[in-house]
């Protein structure tokens, strides 16, 4: 049975509305056209349903429902010619692009096909707005599973696997010759470990997430890395290099006033620059150093501020002083479980030492001015160099407070091995004020 020409038509447009909005049948060579399928109500914007010149007219009306950053993909459709041999070649193309309908932003797809008889398009329109904001969302689901993948669950910044990726794509461009400048900051929190066996790892983690602001905020334009459980890596870039000195000062002066006040986490930090020629791996060891090296200096801080000038303070220790000297010392005295007791007011290099140390060894008074330098007349002489270099190593900050073994002389002349085991206490700004501890009999001596 042959169909005439309208039910023909008809049988087109039933099939083809089941996928397209809009659908015109066109004579390529003369620019006839008819409009079979409107379910976009394309017609609401002006646009003619038939006419004799397609192209012209499809380029005349597109910017009333394109939009104006698509225009020009609209134009390159719509050249006659270049259909004509587009179609030829393939038999269909499309592209996708935005139509404004009703003031709302749609993605469309325009698509041409070559019939039968080699001189008409059936050009074709279907909303893909669903099909976009899928694809949208499996990019995103996608791009979240990746920053995931490479981002450190604690902190937010990225991870050891996103640091080893950066590097590869470092090396690759300095051996390319792509690579003019950047910069390496090592940073590592003091104590770590100390905190998470004193405090509990819940402290651990906020030390480290309070860390990690405080380096994001200082470095705002280049990647963050957590390498280890107290490390981060900083790649400088842009501005960050630019200004990579005075960002450097900045970090290590939040550390010593975060050390002073004890109001946030202490880091210690050490930077280095690529020179050329150079890998990654040896910039990161230079910064690294560095920052060992800035470590040794804040653990000197943190004990030297009190201890240095003591051997100058002329100016006695007034009496308000000397009672919270003994109020300390009578709590020490009560939670002690036994031993020597000695407590120092390092403003004024005064002491108070328990009677029974007093009684044991004949010294002159269970309070001392420079006592110090008097305990050390009791030490053997052959410890006196050990002990010696111990008190140095916690002045000089290479060291924390350990317990320092040694020998001492009785009143009866006899030595006895002696363990002392310090602390210190700091005031509201973070100076050392009182430095004490307990000196232990070693029983098998």
């Amino acid at each position: 049975m042959r169909l005439s020409d309208p039910e023909a038509y008809n049988q087109i447009a039933l099939s083809l509305a089941r996928r397209y909005d809009c659908v015109y049948y066109v004579d390529i060579d003369t620019g006839n056209y008819m409009q079979y399928l409107d379910v976009m109500d394309v017609k609401k914007s002006d646009v003619p349903r038939y006419g004799e010149h397609f192209f012209e007219d499809a380029v005349k009306n597109a910017d009333k429902f394109i939009h104006p950053d698509d225009l020009d993909l609209i134009m390159d459709f719509f050249d006659s010619k270049k259909l004509r041999k587009n179609l030829a070649d393939t038999g269909s193309y499309s592209f996708a692009f935005r139509a404004v309908l009703d003031g709302s932003i749609v993605h469309m797809r325009h698509i041409a096909t070559l019939s039968e008889d080699g001189n008409h398009a059936i050009c074709c329109l279907e909303n893909v707005e669903e099909e976009f904001r899928k694809r949208e969302e499996q990019k995103k689901n996608l791009k979240s599973a990746e920053m995931m993948a490479r981002s450190d669950a604690l902190t937010g910044v990225k991870n050891r696997t996103a640091f080893s990726e950066a590097i590869e794509t470092i090396n690759q461009d300095t051996e390319a010759g792509a690579v003019d400048h950047y910069g390496v900051v090592m940073c590592d929190i003091n104590d770590l470990k100390k905190i998470n066996d004193t405090t509990g790892h819940a402290f651990g983690n906020e030390a480290i997430q309070s860390a990690s602001r405080l380096i994001c905020d200082v470095y705002k334009h280049s990647p963050v890395f957590r390498i280890g459980g107290d490390e981060f890596v900083i790649i400088l870039k842009g501005a960050d290099y630019e200004n990579r000195d005075q960002l450097l000062k900045a970090l290590m002066h939040e550390a010593e006033v975060n050390q002073q006040l004890r109001t946030g986490p202490v880091m210690a930090a050490g930077m280095s620059v690529y020179e050329k020629g150079d890998k990654f791996s040896e910039v990161l060891e230079r910064a690294d150093i560095l920052m060992y090296e800035n470590k040794n200096e804040l653990k000197a801080a943190g004990i030297v501020r009190g201890f240095r000038d003591m051997d100058k303070i002329e100016e006695p220790i007034p009496d308000e002083r000397r009672r919270l000297l003994d109020g300390f010392f009578g709590a020490m005295y009560t939670v002690s479980g036994g031993g020597y007791l000695y407590l120092n007011d390092m403003r004024y290099d005064f002491s108070r030492w328990s009677l029974t140390l007093v009684d044991d060894f004949a010294l002159d008074s269970e309070y001392l001015y420079h006592a110090d330098r008097m305990w050390q007349a009791y030490i053997h002489p052959d410890d006196i160099k050990a002990y010696r270099a111990a008190v140095d190593a916690v002045l000089n900050g290479t060291s924390d407070l350990r317990p320092i073994h040694y020998r001492a002389r009785r009143k009866d002349g006899t030595y006895v091995l002696l363990t002392t085991k310090g602390f210190v206490l700091c005031d509201s700004s973070g100076r050392p004020e009182y430095f004490g501890g307990i000196i232990i009999r070693d029983t098998e001596e």
